[in-house]
């Protein structure tokens, strides 16, 4: 497997580079640019996978994909808010949030091996991408859930959930009730379905509904701890890279 980093800021290059070596993954080549990647992409084959970061030294990196045609499959690296986000996941393999964790890159590049056949010879609709960054557009998000309960099925109204969380390979909802109940959606399929001014993912086990939070404190290694209306199975507790769009996410 061919890989290439495209990332502008070369210590974080690095520190990618060495996270894929333990993936045993060599990622030989790194551009800082869009001009340099536009000539490495003009005089190179293409690689399988890109990593990507969106904002380079000299523009955004999408004005690579305007000059080549590119069929590389590519898993952002990036720090954008949560429409960004929503627009990355569209078109790409996933996102990782910077400064990038190893088990969610690992998560990311098992991924792409699982989809990689069928991703040979497509090419990524960027200019969709890039238009949902500058104008996200309005899209209709999930208003209630059916669940199967016993031999019944209930409606549950998406105002009624304080979260969503992952736990023993299930993915549960817990209502305002102090009810759990079990889905058949995995959190990253409910990440395009949740309205993202109403929901968060504060880390890989966790979605929480803003108008559910009871109280928030500090947590150990720079994280938050959040405190919901009726949830208290668990800590809840924010991933410390994700702690500076949570906090832009409630404003």
């Amino acid at each position: 497997m061919k890989v290439i980093i495209i990332e502008d800021e070369k210590p974080s290059a690095r520190r990618l580079q060495r996270q894929l070596k333990v993936l045993n993954i060599e990622a030989e080549t790194m551009l800082h640019s869009v001009e340099e990647s536009i000539e490495w992409f003009q005089n190179n084959p293409h690689p399988d996978l890109i990593f990507l970061d969106i904002q380079l030294s000299d523009g955004l990196s999408f004005e690579i994909f305007e000059t080549v045609e590119i069929k590389s499959a590519v898993i952002f690296t990036t720090a954008y808010d949560e429409y960004a986000l929503q627009a990355f996941k569209l078109n790409s393999i996933d996102y990782l949030l910077k400064p990038i964790d190893d088990d969610d890159l690992e998560v990311a590049v098992k991924k792409y091996q699982e989809r990689a056949p069928q991703k040979q010879g497509v090419t990524l609709d960027f200019d969709d991408i890039k238009k949902l960054l500058v104008n996200p557009i309005d899209r209709v998000y999930k208003k209630r859930f059916s669940i199967k309960v016993g031999q019944h099925l209930k409606l549950i109204n998406i105002d009624d959930i304080e979260c969503f969380y992952s736990e023993n390979k299930g993915t549960y909802a817990h209502t305002t009730e102090g009810r759990n109940y079990l889905l058949d959606s995995t959190l990253d399929q409910l990440e395009d379905e949740l309205e993202p001014q109403t929901f968060f993912r504060i880390n890989r086990k966790f979605f929480v509904n803003i108008n559910a939070i009871k109280d928030m404190v500090s947590y150990t290694n720079s994280r938050l701890q959040i405190k919901l209306q009726s949830y208290n199975e668990q800590d809840v507790i924010v991933a410390r890279e994700r702690v500076k769009d949570f906090k832009n996410w409630l404003e």
